[in-house]
């Protein structure tokens, strides 16, 4: 990578890499690790799908889940996204996160099929369940609403970048990683050693 060909935008940059992971025909190139810390410092990590890079890196979830928890009270994130096509690529961002606007949740919840609704609607994501009986029985009754509006505590989180990290592999194992760091309302862009 020459750091001259990448995009002066992080989000950007990674929008192009994302696009290039798309049109190579990545499974899943929207599939992202994001990870949180308690309070405590306890780290956990999922996988979740980038829905969005408008400003920073946003996900939707069930807001009393895990990481939804985790968020309210510790804010910050790092999000990892990794692709093997077009080439071996990953892309490291950190930084604080916000909830998404209860209308972009509202937005995105009308896209999604009406299957995922109930789901969603009947799982309290992260809570202990007795049964899957009992789980596919609150989905089967969700069946009854044919426009389920989202719940409240269904919504989003948007990573504002501080950090971004492009990562690309080489044959000889030299690496080359680009990381931005924000600089007020400008980015300091910066090759790392492998």
């Amino acid at each position: 990578m020459d750091i001259t060909d990448l995009d002066a935008d992080p989000l950007r940059q990674l929008a192009a890499w994302l696009d290039a992971a798309r049109r190579a025909g990545e499974p899943m190139p929207e599939a992202m690790t994001i990870a949180t810390a308690t309070v405590d410092g306890i780290p956990s990590a999922r996988m979740v799908v980038l829905r969005g890079l408008q400003r920073g890196l946003a996900f939707f979830t069930d807001l009393t889940s895990d990481k939804g928890a985790e968020l309210a009270a510790n804010p910050q994130a790092a999000a990892v996204l990794h692709w093997l096509h077009p080439v071996h690529r990953q892309v490291r961002v950190a930084g604080p996160v916000e909830p998404v606007s209860a209308e972009e949740a509202d937005e995105y919840w009308r896209t999604r099929p009406a299957a995922t609704r109930r789901n969603a609607a009947a799982s309290y994501q992260s809570s202990v369940v007795a049964d899957q009986a009992s789980l596919r029985t609150r989905v089967k009754d969700m069946q009854l609403h044919t426009d389920l509006p989202r719940p409240q505590r269904w919504g989003g989180f948007r990573v504002l970048p501080d950090r971004v990290e492009f990562w690309q592999e080489a044959p000889d194992g030299l690496h080359d990683r680009i990381r931005y760091r924000r600089a007020g309302n400008n980015w300091t862009i910066e090759r790392l050693s492998p």
